[in-house]
């Protein structure tokens, strides 16, 4: 079967939510002796690398780079044309013209776009409108991304308000066109698909397609860390908003608490491209922030607690999933957890709010019982559910349809 995938970023290194996402679904379905193509726009300098050591990985997946306008003149254009800036910025009209010579030079089964503003490629398409037969048409919404425009606008100054408004009501239309012109879309969870379907459309074709976990990668250590004074750990990448609001709130409304009853707690912020916001955490005692790390592993293994703070999000946090099947402790607010098969003090502890989640974690730390019985029951949670053979296993019969 011959498939191709309009990807919003070369899903190499497989270092952020999506491009984990994405990679582990080509993964999967090349090892089922699909051809793939794999077309992006180009981001940084580095993709091109990134997309050829993609293309290295997998005898059967070919890579489509394409560099596009700059960014600042994407975003005019869509303020010009009233088009959602999103759209927009990951739209490249030469990449339009290879899809349209693929599809006029190869068959194609299927495509799948990743997220909904890589449909625009399809709604471009003149070569697409002249199929006779058709691919099947598969969008993976991923999460909800008109809501979290709305979640932006809620917690914003007045002009950046405005503009995430603005990027909320044209996105919630994009995917409403997109529910009824693809053949199958899929969110991150049931609970996006509630949502979907209460926001945007009750299509039937919108279904949930769950995100798996690399236990080769993400596994407990030999030995627990025995350090003298709790290390707490947040992991992603720290200039997307939801990140930055969650770390920042976390420092300013529950690190002194946490100080006072632990005076020598740490707490270690890992991740790329930390902004200003993130950067100036380090004032505060017991903070660190790493910048890019080669390898997240042995932070997870270095540290005795996760935290979650999350107060804007939609989809599911991998970054939970990785410290379960680390055996680390994780102590979230309830949208943190969202989307996750995790039962509130079996495998998780939640919090609504800083005295909350200061007395999760002495609550955690004085009961070593309950501190085992989290780390085991998180780590057969991932064993159990979340290998990405069964989460994609909707996705395979799906294709087994054509």
């Amino acid at each position: 079967m011959n498939i191709l995938v309009i990807a919003q970023r070369i899903p190499y290194p497989a270092n952020k939510g999506e491009k984990i996402r994405t990679y582990n679904q080509i993964k999967y379905l090349s090892e089922r002796s699909n051809e793939i193509i794999v077309m992006s726009p180009a981001e940084s300098s580095n993709d091109k690398n990134n997309a050829t050591e993609l293309s290295k990985q997998f005898s059967n997946v070919d890579t489509k780079l394409f560099d596009g306008a700059s960014k600042k003149i994407k975003l005019m254009k869509g303020f010009i044309i009233g088009s959602a800036l999103s759209v927009e910025n990951f739209y490249c009209k030469q990449l339009q013209q290879q899809f349209d010579s693929i599809l006029h030079t190869k068959h194609i089964d299927a495509i799948i776009c990743t997220s909904s503003a890589m449909a625009k490629y399809i709604f471009n398409s003149r070569r697409l409108a002249e199929l006779t037969h058709k691919p099947k048409l598969i969008m993976d919404f991923m999460d909800l991304d008109s809501d979290k425009w709305r979640q932006y606008a809620d917690t914003s100054s007045l002009l950046m308000r405005y503009i995430y408004q603005r990027e909320h009501k044209l996105i919630a239309g994009y995917e409403q066109k997109i529910a009824e012109t693809f053949d199958t879309c899929y969110l991150i969870s049931d609970k996006e698909v509630e949502l979907f379907k209460q926001k945007i459309s009750q299509a039937d074709n919108v279904k949930a397609l769950g995100n798996g976990m690399d236990t080769d990668n993400f596994y407990p250590p030999d030995t627990l860390p025995n350090n003298s004074s709790p290390v707490f750990i947040f992991t992603g990448v720290m200039d997307y908003k939801p990140n930055v609001d969650a770390v920042v709130w976390f420092v300013e409304q529950c690190w002194q608490q946490i100080i006072q009853h632990y005076p020598e707690a740490k707490f270690v912020i890992a991740g790329m491209n930390p902004n200003s916001a993130v950067s100036e955490l380090k004032k505060y005692q017991g903070i660190t922030v790493t910048g890019f790390v080669d390898d997240i592993l042995p932070y997870y293994h270095g540290a005795d607690y996760f935290v979650a703070p999350f107060r804007l999000a939609r989809g599911v946090q991998n970054k939970i999933l990785q410290a379960f099947a680390c055996g680390l402790p994780v102590i979230s607010t309830p949208m943190g957890a969202e989307g996750i098969d995790c039962i509130n003090d079996e495998h998780i502890l939640l919090a609504n709010n800083a005295d909350e989640f200061v007395k999760q974690i002495q609550r955690l730390d004085n009961d070593s019982q309950l501190k085992n019985q989290i780390r085991s029951s998180a780590i057969n949670l991932i064993n159990q559910k979340y290998s990405w053979s069964s989460k994609l296993t909707p996705l395979s019969q799906e294709l087994e349809n054509i």
